[in-house]
């Protein structure tokens, strides 16, 4: 083939070995081109750099001016992290890159496995990009992904674009995030969400622990039960799936979804636990409850979605000793009536979607306003029993030490006095929001009074408490009274960056070097690297350079 090109072909004892540079290079069949510094392996190629690079492959051709090597046919990289296998890989030496567009696979322990489309290995930062159709496989997930930057010795993998990560439990989406293959966490912010079996989690930023199956969300969240139609809002929230418990904070509102009208519970504190046919959400810290035609307020609540039983119901911190405690003291509103006592408990039928029943329990206190006048109607006793139909109140029955003040009025609702009694209990019964009927049982003493002869300071039992300022009268009336909401602000990931072109300006400095030193003979150092690719690249050269240095002089 002549001087300037030598073949080089293995004896029966060892393989041709080539050194350059650092590397060292190993096959059966080898075409050295000495004027251009250029050389071809071929079967059963090796290919070393140092101690931590080793590439195998079916054909090498490398250059030694550029430092460019072409490698085809399984070709197989291996690192002490990871192993990349392709059909075609360039390995740019002068970078320190190895690049691929023919699909790709990596293997790395501890990881999985990691296809896609194109793939870069970054060797100096032990980092890889892929990009396009990018798929790791763990034995407990399935991470699809545009574009993964994976870094070797940490396994933290950043991904960006549209993302899943399946897992057999639970499934997670984001359009970027960044999880650790090493201890399976991950921390996902822009459109994040994890989906369990029944709840889905969604906030600005999510965090993920495999092993302890925990999630932590922060601001904006909404965690959907998906079995029992509710929902949970606030800005702070922990899942742990393996307990069937949500705790969420920060502006917490739990949302019963119902076709008819939905329960909304707001307090400081919300948690939500049990398996989903049997969950139960429990509210402390200024508690409070709104629908359309109830409210409440309590120190703290207690609701049970299967038994529909809430209970509202006061710390024990707050004895009756305290000067606040009637402040404290737990109260429903439904529609004009107020209803206060030491603890309530609601029961909704469950089925209908409709409240059934009330019970106060001590110091149970009923006031209603008078319909055209300013006095009040007032029941108190040990104990209250309400029912309702059609959510209105419309029989209450007082127990034990039972009084009553009633405004009473005739059918033209002109005032005929004021009813003051005793009696051992009480019966009422209400129309329209107006008692119609009070039936004392046991009566102990009871008067009607005329307006001008009931005195002012007797027209209010002790304890008398109207608190219609506290009632809430919409969702948004839940949050009065919250302090000012600081959200910290979210730690965001490195924004999403193109990958850079594998042949680029300087590399066809490299290419152009090479051809300079044999402008006779064909640019070996070129022919693997696409020509529209050099063209384009050329072109963007010249439109860089200032007009002057493109044109001459007329």
């Amino acid at each position: 083939m002549g001087k300037e090109v030598t073949t080089f072909i293995r004896d029966d004892k060892q393989q041709i070995h080539v050194v350059h540079e650092g590397i060292n290079m190993y096959c059966d069949k080898a075409i050295y081109y000495k004027n251009e510094n250029f050389i071809e392996a071929f079967s059963n190629v090796n290919m070393q750099q140092g101690d931590t690079i080793n590439m195998t492959s079916k054909y090498v051709e490398y250059s030694g001016i550029t430092q460019l090597a072409f490698a085809s046919g399984d070709v197989v990289l291996k690192e002490p992290q990871s192993v990349l296998t392709t059909d075609t890989l360039w390995f740019d030496r002068a970078k320190q890159q190895a690049y691929y567009k023919t699909r790709g696979k990596v293997v790395r322990d501890t990881s999985g496995t990691i296809t896609s489309q194109i793939g870069r290995y970054y060797m100096n930062d032990k980092k890889y990009q892929f990009v396009q159709d990018v798929v790791l496989v763990n034995p407990q997930y399935t991470l699809n992904t545009h574009q993964l930057d994976f870094y070797t010795e940490t396994g933290g993998a950043y991904m960006y674009g549209p993302s899943t990560i399946k897992g057999e439990n639970n499934n997670i989406y984001c359009e970027r995030g960044f999880y650790d293959t090493n201890n399976d966490t991950g921390y996902f912010i822009k459109n994040s969400r994890i989906d369990y079996e029944q709840r889905t989690v969604e906030g600005d930023s999510l965090y993920f622990d495999r092993a302890r199956s925990f999630a932590s969300a922060t601001n904006n969240i909404k965690v959907t039960d998906t079995i029992n139609n509710s929902i949970i809002k606030g800005h702070y929230a922990e899942v742990y799936r393996a307990k069937d418990s949500v705790f969420i904070t920060k502006r917490a509102l739990a949302i019963a979804v119902q076709e008819k009208d939905s329960i909304y519970i707001h307090a400081d504190t919300l948690m939500v636990t049990g398996k989903p046919e049997h969950r139960i959400t429990r509210a402390y810290y200024n508690a409070k409850m709104y629908k359309s035609d109830m409210s409440g307020k309590a120190d703290s609540i207690h609701a049970d979605q299967k038994t529909g039983l809430t209970q509202l119901i006061n710390l024990e911190r707050y004895s009756s000793k305290d000067i606040f405690a009637t402040k404290r003291n737990p109260v429903i509103w439904n529609l004009g009536n107020q209803m206060t006592g030491d603890s309530i408990h609601l029961i909704t039928d469950t089925k209908r979607e409709a409240l059934d029943s009330l019970k106060v329990f001590e110091n149970a206190f009923l006031i209603s306003k008078d319909t055209l006048g300013d006095g009040f109607n007032q029941v108190k006793g040990q104990r209250l029993i309400g029912l309702f139909r059609d959510n209105a109140l419309y029989n209450v029955d007082i127990i034990k030490n039972a009084e009553v003040i009633n405004y009473v009025r005739d059918d033209k609702q002109e005032l005929v006095g004021i009813d003051k009694s005793k009696s051992g209990s009480i019966n009422i019964q209400i129309d329209d929001n107006t008692i119609s009927e009070i039936r004392l049982i046991n009566q102990i003493d009871g008067e009607l009074y005329p307006e001008s002869q009931f005195p002012e300071n007797a027209r209010k039992f002790r304890g008398f408490d109207w608190r219609e300022e506290e009632r809430p009268k919409s969702v948004e009336d839940l949050f009065k009274d919250d302090p000012p909401l600081n959200l910290p602000v979210i730690r965001g990931l490195a924004p999403y960056v193109p990958q850079e072109e594998f042949v680029d300006e300087a590399m066809l400095e490299r290419v152009k070097e090479a051809e300079e030193k044999n402008p006779d003979r064909e640019n070996k150092a070129a022919r693997n690297i696409p020509k529209p690719i050099q063209d384009s690249i050329q072109r963007k050269k010249i439109l860089k350079k200032p007009l002057s240095q493109t044109s001459k002089k007329g």
